[in-house]
């Protein structure tokens, strides 16, 4: 029963805060129009290095027609550089290019401001270093979905 409960209150906040959180990347850049979807491509590009689009489709849980589409538009843009893999001639990787991680960082930047402030007005120290305590569990759980 209590793990009805944690699970259904954890939908609950969870889509807000990730609502809130599409609304200050939309926000923080207007003029750009880069998509969510091509924004998570560039974070886990700038994170985890090079990738094929299957493994990228598969880390975001979307079609691989969406994350063609993507990688489509950020490649006209230069924001990242489709090639074979060095390994494997046979795969293509995209890697994200200079472009892309300025792009990336501007919009970052904005939205990471904007949290902190939220953070610094809505919790003191000590909620602060819990919720810092439980991310490491909540991209466990995430990994899990």
């Amino acid at each position: 029963m209590e793990t009805d409960h944690a699970a259904r209150d954890l939908r609950i906040v969870v889509g807000r805060i990730a609502r809130r959180i599409r609304q200050m990347y939309a926000i923080a850049d207007a003029t750009n129009d880069i998509t969510f979807t091509e924004l998570a491509v560039l974070s886990r590009l700038e994170r985890l290095g090079p990738s094929t689009s299957a493994a990228l489709a598969e880390s975001e849980q979307v079609t691989p027609q969406a994350i063609g589409t993507a990688l489509g538009a950020l490649d006209r843009r230069g924001l990242v550089v489709r090639g074979p893999d060095p390994r494997d001639g046979r795969r293509v990787v995209t890697r994200i290019t200079e472009s892309g991680r300025r792009a990336l960082d501007d919009r970052t930047h904005a939205v990471t401001e904007r949290l902190e402030r939220a953070l610094d007005d809505a919790l003191d120290a000590g909620q602060r270093r819990t919720l810092a305590e439980a991310l490491p569990l909540l991209e466990r759980f995430a990994d899990r979905l």
